[in-house]
């Protein structure tokens, strides 16, 4: 197993006030970039086509590299949302709107008008109606809440004060918002793959959240050595997952699965602000419990 030698951090030298400050600084920023986003499109994050309805075609294109995105354009007279190249078999997955007639997507291709539409073969074609999506799109919100409040119910639970709990609460809410921003500003949408990596971010931050409450409120030692002792176990679990993600979405993105590369930045985003949130924003609460709070 890849060990690392996390370093002892002198806590004692900042501030709640100064801890606290960054994480939630993230947060505020990562807050209003989603709300800039849900004010522009009406929703908080760009939507796949599994949510937002629509049709993708995986077409073959027989024209050079840089010529083959121009040929697809020129061959299609319906509005092309997307286009991604699959660099494994040479293939490119075309992307076009909910108000696009499959059929005559099929019928252009089959039928070229043009000499551009001659040039492609339709290797697959899928289609989500705009009613589906909305419903696959309320039942995927409605698994990320129903798994957020089963988590937060669990951890109050678990630790019986409201401090400790609020704390992992705010780290996990923290830690899936973050990632979200993020996703809009690299143009990553939500699909189903996706919102599956934001339910894995859920289990990752609780997981090192409670070793933390755990370390310091239920383990011998004063609280700086009992933080250490969590810090040895959790950061080396999080820079492991942190590697292990960051090899995924390049060997994906290599190989053009698409998806899989999302997936792993999202997770990537994640476990960084999760690393950040954890080990500042939740010592800082901790500590003020400890030292203050918890004489009151």
């Amino acid at each position: 197993m890849v060990a690392f030698d996390v370093p002892e951090v002198d806590f004692t030298r900042y501030t709640n006030r100064q801890l606290a400050a960054v994480p939630l600084t993230v947060l505020a920023l990562a807050l209003l970039v989603i709300a800039v986003t849900f004010a522009t499109t009406g929703t908080p994050v760009a939507l796949g086509t599994e949510f937002s309805g629509g049709t993708e075609v995986r077409l073959a294109v027989d024209a050079p590299d840089g010529q083959a995105e121009q040929v697809i354009r020129q061959a299609f007279d319906a509005d092309i949302e997307s286009i991604q190249s699959v660099p494994s078999d040479g293939t490119y997955v075309v992307t076009f709107g909910p108000d696009t007639d499959p059929a005559q997507l099929e019928q252009t291709v089959e039928n070229p008008p043009n000499d551009a539409a001659e040039r492609l073969e339709i290797q697959s074609l899928s289609t989500v109606s705009a009613s589906f999506g909305g419903d696959t799109q309320l039942l995927a919100l409605g698994g990320v809440v129903v798994a957020f409040l089963g988590m937060s119910i669990v951890v109050f639970v678990l630790f019986r004060t409201f401090v400790p709990s609020i704390a992992v609460v705010i780290s996990a809410f923290s830690d899936v918002v973050i990632p979200v921003a993020l996703m809009n500003l690299f143009g990553i949408e939500l699909s189903l793959g996706t919102v599956a990596a934001l339910l894995m971010l859920i289990g990752y931050s609780v997981d090192s959240d409670i070793l933390l409450n755990s370390h310091v409120l239920r383990r011998s030692g004063d609280f700086y050595e009992s933080t250490y002792r969590a810090m040895q176990t959790g950061v080396t679990m999080t820079l492991t997952s942190i590697a292990a993600m960051i090899v995924m979405a390049v060997t994906a993105t290599l190989f053009g699965i698409q998806l899989l590369a999302a997936i792993g930045l999202i997770l990537v985003f994640g476990l960084a602000a999760d690393l950040m949130n954890t080990y500042m924003l939740n010592v800082t609460l901790l500590r003020w419990y400890k030292y203050e709070g918890v004489k009151r």
